[in-house]
């Protein structure tokens, strides 16, 4: 098996995106980062955001009155019990059912599931198998 290197907070910065139904949203998104272990970084009466994602409302002033659309954003778990129970808390907070945990094919030890959030993006949350960390997290001061 040859061993595969995986970057991480390099390429992007944020994504955002716009939703219908903000506080539906926060429900959800809340729920499954308590589940990933990220706090809620910030918040006005029209978005929030969690590290490199946030989330507004339509009529906010960084939406420009456009939904985003359809995305698909897989988030890292530390392990299968993660990913089992960002499942179940998702679903719990308004989210569909998109592919339960289970082992995937994309590579051995791949195991995610899948939810779609209030607005029909697919979220996932995955763990690729045990794995070496140069560190937690990239942390940046400014």
């Amino acid at each position: 098996m040859s061993l595969m290197e995986l970057h991480r907070g390099r390429l992007i910065d944020h994504v955002q995106l716009v939703v219908r139904d903000l506080k539906a949203s926060r429900r959800f998104y809340e729920a499954v980062f308590k589940v990933l272990g990220v706090p809620i970084g910030g918040e006005a009466e029209d978005y929030f955001w969690a590290d490199e994602l946030f989330i507004s409302s339509l009529d906010s002033r960084a939406a420009r009155g456009q939904l985003t659309g359809r995305h698909h954003l897989a988030f890292q778990a530390r392990d299968n019990a993660m990913v089992d129970t960002f499942y179940k808390a998702g679903l719990a907070a308004g989210g569909t059912d998109n592919g339960a945990p289970g082992e995937r094919p994309y590579h051995p030890g791949y195991y995610a599931a899948f939810l779609l959030d209030p607005d029909g993006n697919n979220i996932e949350a995955v763990f690729h198998g045990p794995a070496k960390r140069s560190a937690a997290s990239v942390e940046i001061n400014f």
